[in-house]
């Protein structure tokens, strides 16, 4: 019985620590303090019982391998797959006596090779390391992880162009070094996440098509694979045929078949690249998600109000409250996950042909990182299908500064009539008297305007007409200048 499996109650694990000293296990990791994840499919997908199933997936599949090459006789590799459920061993004993080997698949494979038949026994993790188990396993469980990201990113997409769509004309301030800086649209805004959701699904998906079996052997040779297909009352060839190797090496194709994984030109027992490149897509995706609530957190702060999550939680002390829960988890996961794909990053150096230490530090981080970024995928869906968006409220915060958010437009429209410097420190010296004496740029403009010294007497032609108050009210409608915001916006949707 796995981990998750074991139930507790007060009685029998109460705060004497009865329970530990008797040597009973109560309930791990069930996610009480991860939120983020809990109840999640890619929770269930990375669980103990999810990566010991991968394991036994994985000897399964090599006993097969070698009964389609013709090394292992088929009702062994049919024995060996009936046997390797893993709802028939305990999780937690193997995890408690991985300690005297330093892997679960070393007391795995004594377990399972107790589970079958005496006559299919012999084929049980033939020609393989532990490693070799270890790693397809994670390879498998991170494959079935991502399929599961992959269709969250999938619906989290059809979400944000929802939304870039409906909106695709919303004006409201645009922020820069968090203050109000010229207006954009919150069409364009929803785009922008939707183009890093897709960067993140390109990479995942990238990523997902390549992960490879392991298959090595003891130092990567497969020396032991290849002996055992040239032994034995299964071995179709001779020790020195010519084509022994051949054969040998057919067996990572049909292993890498079997479980439908990518086949790696090496095995890579200390050429770390394939968890690098996951861990690479993982933390992308927990940023390109990160950044997504991090502007939801602004926006939906009580003094701003552009945005609320549809579905917000409450507060434990304070009734009033309407927190953005599902944006403030992901914003959580995105900051745990570069830490741990740090992790994975500074195992590459692994050294020798089985590293000490290094392979060992990667499978917590690694299950964490798929937990993290599938549970956020998972949050961002119902955030962005549930987002309620303000558009009033973003109206009205562009009025808030009467016009200042148009000054880079004055400046370009005063000019021809002024050149671009004096144009500058006209607008500059109206937008200082707006935000200190109030008023609306319009108006400080113009008296600017009003105020300028004749043109000098012998100048070439007459000056071009400067705008008159009705003009300058007109430019400086914040909704007049959102740029290319739309066809942006119409020209991220097109991406597929």
């Amino acid at each position: 019985m796995s981990g998750e499996a074991y139930e507790v109650t007060g009685a029998a694990h109460g705060v004497n620590g009865a329970a530990h000293a008797s040597g009973e296990c109560p309930a791990l990791d069930v996610g009480l303090l991860a939120p983020g994840r809990a109840g999640s499919p890619t929770e269930h997908a990375t669980s103990d019982q999810a990566f010991l199933q991968a394991m036994l997936d994985a000897e399964a599949a090599l006993t097969r391998a070698q009964a389609a090459m013709g090394t292992a006789p088929a009702s062994a590799a049919a024995e060996v797959t009936a046997a390797a459920v893993a709802a028939r061993f305990d999780a937690r004993a193997l995890a408690v006596r991985a300690r005297a080997g330093g892997n679960p698949v070393i007391p795995l494979v004594a377990d399972l090779t107790a589970a079958v038949p005496p006559e299919a026994a012999p084929y049980v993790h033939r020609g393989a390391t532990s490693q070799d188990i270890l790693d397809t396993a994670a390879m498998l469980v991170a494959a079935r992880t991502l399929d599961l990201l992959l269709a969250d990113l999938a619906l989290l997409e059809g979400e944000l162009a929802r939304l870039a769509r409906a909106h695709r004309d919303t004006a409201l301030p645009g922020r820069t070094l968090t203050q109000h800086a010229a207006p954009t649209t919150f069409g364009l805004k929803a785009a922008g996440w939707r183009a890093l959701v897709l960067d993140a699904r390109d990479r995942a998906a990238r990523v997902r098509g390549g992960l490879p079996v392991q298959l090595g052997g003891a130092v990567g040779t497969l020396a032991a694979a290849q002996a055992y297909g040239t032994a034995g009352p299964h071995a179709p060839h001779a020790p020195h045929a010519p084509d022994a190797q051949d054969l040998t090496l057919r067996l990572i194709t049909t292993y890498a078949h079997e479980l439908h994984l990518s086949e790696p030109d090496l095995p890579w027992h200390t050429l770390r690249t394939p968890l690098a490149d996951l861990a690479g897509a993982l933390a992308l995706t927990a940023g390109a998600l990160g950044k997504l609530a991090a502007d939801v957190l602004t926006l939906s702060r009580t003094e701003i109000g552009e945005l609320s999550e549809g579905g917000a939680g409450g507060s434990s002390a304070m009734p009033h409250k309407a927190n953005p829960v599902r944006a403030t988890l992901i914003a959580a996961a995105a900051q745990r996950a570069p830490a741990l794909a740090a992790t994975l990053y500074a195992s590459l150096p692994a050294a020798d042909e089985r590293p000490p230490g290094a392979w060992h530090a990667e499978w917590e981080p690694l299950r964490d990182l798929l937990r993290l970024v599938g549970g956020a995928a998972r949050d961002a869906v119902d955030l962005c299908a549930h987002l309620q968006v303000h558009p009033a409220t973003m109206r009205a915060h562009l009025d808030l500064t009467a016009g200042l958010l148009t000054s880079e437009r004055l400046v370009v429209e005063l000019t021809p009539s002024l050149g671009r410097a004096r144009a500058a420190e006209l607008v500059s010296a109206a937008a200082a008297k707006v935000r200190t004496g109030g008023g609306t740029l319009a108006d400080a403009v113009a008296a600017e305007l009003t105020a300028l010294p004749p043109r000098p007497h012998g100048a070439d032609g007459p000056a071009p007409p400067v705008p008159d108050l009705t003009t300058l009210t007109d430019l400086t409608d914040p909704t007049h200048w959102t740029g290319c915001a739309e066809a942006l916006t119409d020209r991220a949707l097109k991406r597929r």
